[in-house]
Formats: structure tokens, C-alpha cells, sequence
């Protein structure tokens, strides 16, 4: 994870999985989807992050479950046997541009009295594009722009909208997918 330290770049290792300060560890199993933190959530949820503990991972491809028949755009009702209803597949998406994504994140650094640090992160996600809606898929991280780069690794929790604001004014490259291997 890309964050900033007294005021320098830093890459820290970090677990994906965000597990909030000060939450009690049990979250994890509570909460298992909270490698990824909505965006509709962000101040809510993800309050004790947003706008205080931001972070970059920077990806080049990207992977997700998708029910077999959403991605086949086909019925549930059409599959037997080993493409039962509810079957998943992982597809792979990748920018057609080949640029690496500058992926929105929040991190927090949980401590409890008799525990190892924990650094963690999570992925923040929006609405996904038309593609990637169309390949079955419902949520897509969000890519922030170079040029957001600085403000968002130095959020001001006071300006929480122009935190927004860089999320809304993402990188938007074309996703290509394909069934992952």
C-alpha cells in the first residue's frame, strides 16, 4: 500500500482486509466483505478512515466473482449439472490502455493489548462501468487520476467533499475481460 509518512511516500505492506481501529477483531468474520469499502459507505462505516487514512495500490489487472450465468448473459434456469444455478467464475479485467490503476484506499492500523499490529486495507468501490456491468458484475474499484494523487495520500478530513470529488473524477479506461485461468 502506497500511503504518505511524514509527509513522504511510503510502501507499507498491508493485509487486505480492513479491520478498523479500535473495532474488536471478531469484524473480520462479522464483517468479511470489508476488503472492499463502498463508496456509498464511505461516511458511514468507513468514518474513522475517510478523509484520515488513505492509501494507493496500484494494479494492472483485477479479478472478480461473477455469477457463470450473468457472465454467459444467459438464464439461471438454462444451467444443469456443473453450470448450476449459482455457479461463479472469476473473470480477469485489465484497462485496455495497459496503464496501471492508482486504486482508491483506506487503511487503518488496529492494535489490542496482546496482539500483533495489524496494518490493513480496503479497496474502495462505486457503481462499475457498462462493461463491467454487462460481464455480471456489480461493483468496480476506483482509480483516482495522477494528477489527485497528492490530495487524496493527504486527505483533510475537514474537506471531506473534495475527497469525494477526486473519486468522482476517476480514470475511466475501457475494461476488457476474459475467464480468468
Amino acid at each position: 500500500m502506497l500511503v504518505v509518512e511524514d509527509g513522504q511516500y511510503v510502501v507499507k505492506p498491508m493485509r487486505y482486509q480492513c479491520r478498523i481501529a479500535g473495532k474488536p477483531a471478531h469484524y473480520d468474520v462479522k464483517y468479511p466483505g470489508t476488503y472492499n469499502a463502498r463508496r456509498d459507505s464511505l461516511d458511514k462505516f468507513w468514518k474513522p478512515c475517510f478523509g484520515y487514512t488513505h492509501g494507493l495500490m496500484l494494479v494492472d489487472v483485477f479479478y472478480e466473482n461473477v455469477a457463470r450465468a450473468k457472465c454467459e448473459n444467459t438464464l439461471f434456469e438454462t444451467h444443469d449439472g456443473p453450470q448450476a444455478p449459482g455457479e461463479n467464475v472469476v473473470l480477469e479485467f485489465r484497462p485496455n490502455n495497459g496503464q496501471l490503476l492508482m486504486v482508491a484506499c483506506l487503511w487503518s492500523k488496529w492494535t489490542a493489548p496482546g496482539q500483533p499490529e495489524l496494518l490493513s486495507f480496503a479497496a474502495i468501490t462505486d457503481e462499475p462501468p457498462a462493461e463491467v456491468e454487462a460481464a455480471g458484475h456489480d461493483r468496480c474499484i476506483v482509480p483516482i487520476k495522477r494528477e489527485n494523487v497528492d490530495a487524496w495520500l493527504n486527505p483533510q478530513a475537514s474537506d471531506l467533499a473534495a475527497l469525494d470529488a477526486i473519486l468522482e473524477d476517476r480514470d475511466r479506461p475501457y475494461y476488457e475481460h476474459r475467464l480468468a485461468a
